[in-house]
């Protein structure tokens, strides 16, 4: 298995925060299940979006951990996986320091990317990394160290695992595998009482209640995760591209609060979503048979994929990749990280710096580990001292 790359880096955007029960319950050090990192940078990519109230602070956040504070603006855009996560983080920072007005815009991957391209925004969050290759008639890391003027760094900053969520009356418990999920958001299974989901439930009764499935109409890093978990896990069942605009079936609903909200609002719903706003909605998750036996989502099975990723980028740049086809036992193999993607060097030296002090808090112990009542988890030690030298390197 290889690792994700890219780079990224300009300024403009925001939203606000929320709170939420905790599905994660993890310290920093053991985070998703004590994440190793055999000479190469473990993490997983991935991410989504939850409403909050107005302003752009989250409620209830821990002191930011930097002292360092910056005073006036600082935008950014992208994932709305980790909407939830920077929420936090950004309440954390502006409690610290008063003068600081952090705005994140939950927008999607693709939206903030090109914002960043664009310097309307100071960094961008992604549930992937930049593209080294040519997509859509450009390479995004080519583009953002041209709009940087310098190398564009994507930094790993938060952990959420992506959720088969569904709604069905009368069914608490499924297990699916790639094959079964790759049909049903392919359009390929219809119902829920189909012969090859009754195969993997044998003891469940299955209601024949229509298969409604929601899908991100926004271009997601959740989308593209998920894609390339059943691309790699099924590749006969899905044989679209993989990419951040979904290429299968079902209704598109706009950001991960449209995905879960309308699924929690419909029996017989599926989607694919964030960890986080799974919790929040309250809704039931698959369990995934990768062949090794079902295995539910929890921060100790997602961290056993998130263990086996490589980093593919050089240097500060921490791009990874992730097996989503990993048959190790007890790995829930669905995951992904979200990236904050920066400029390296800033033309704007003060912009540089803000953005230095904002994420040296965000990357903190502290607001790592205030990030498990969200529903996500910290960076493990071993990525955090990447990422903290990273971070440092920012001018």
């Amino acid at each position: 298995m290889t690792a994700q790359q890219g780079l990224a880096g300009h300024p403009n955007t925001a939203e606000s925060p929320i709170e939420r029960e905790s599905p994660v319950s993890v310290s920093r050090v053991s985070a998703i299940g004590a994440i190793a990192l055999t000479g190469v940078l473990a993490l997983s990519a991935c991410a989504s979006e939850n409403p909050a109230p107005a302003g752009n602070t989250a409620g209830g956040g821990t002191g930011a951990v930097n002292s360092d504070c910056f005073e006036g603006d600082l935008k950014a855009e992208g994932s709305s996986a980790q909407k939830n996560a920077i929420d936090e983080a950004i309440s954390a920072y502006q409690t610290a320091c008063a003068d600081a007005n952090i705005d994140y815009q939950p927008s999607g991957s693709g939206a903030g990317i090109k914002q960043f391209i664009a310097k309307q925004v100071d960094f961008a969050g992604s549930d992937s990394a930049l593209k080294t290759e040519e997509k859509d008639g450009i390479v995004e890391s080519v583009e953002a160290k041209n709009s940087c003027g310098s190398d564009a760094w994507n930094l790993p900053m938060v952990t959420g695992p992506i959720a088969i969520a569904y709604n069905v009356k009368g069914v608490d418990k499924l297990v699916l595998n790639a094959d079964v999920a790759a049909k049903i958001f392919d359009g390929k299974i219809t119902s829920w009482d189909d012969a090859a989901i009754a195969e993997l439930n044998q003891g469940v009764t299955l209601p024949s209640t229509p298969i409604k499935v929601y899908f991100r109409s926004d271009e997601s890093g959740t989308t593209e995760n998920f894609t390339k978990y059943l691309k790699a896990a099924a590749p006969e069942a899905w044989t679209h591209e993989t990419g951040k605009k979904w290429t299968g079936k079902g209704e598109g609903k706009e950001k991960s609060a449209g995905v879960a909200t309308a699924t929690q609002g419909q029996d017989g719903a599926i989607t694919y979503v964030e960890w986080s706003y799974a919790q929040q909605n309250q809704l039931a998750m698959a369990a995934i048979d990768t062949g090794a036996g079902p295995v539910e989502l929890s921060a100790e099975s997602a961290g056993k994929t998130v263990a086996t990723a490589e980093q593919t980028g050089t240097g500060n740049d921490l791009a990874l990749k992730i097996d989503y086809a990993t048959k190790e036992a007890g790995a829930y193999p669905i995951v992904l990280v979200t990236y904050e993607i920066v400029c390296s060097k800033y033309a704007d030296a003060e912009t540089g710096k803000k953005v230095k002090s904002f994420l040296k808090s965000f990357a903190s112990d502290e607001v790592q580990g205030s990030l498990t009542s969200q529903g996500y988890a910290p960076l493990p030690a071993e990525v955090a001292t990447k990422v903290e030298a990273a971070i440092d390197a920012i001018s």
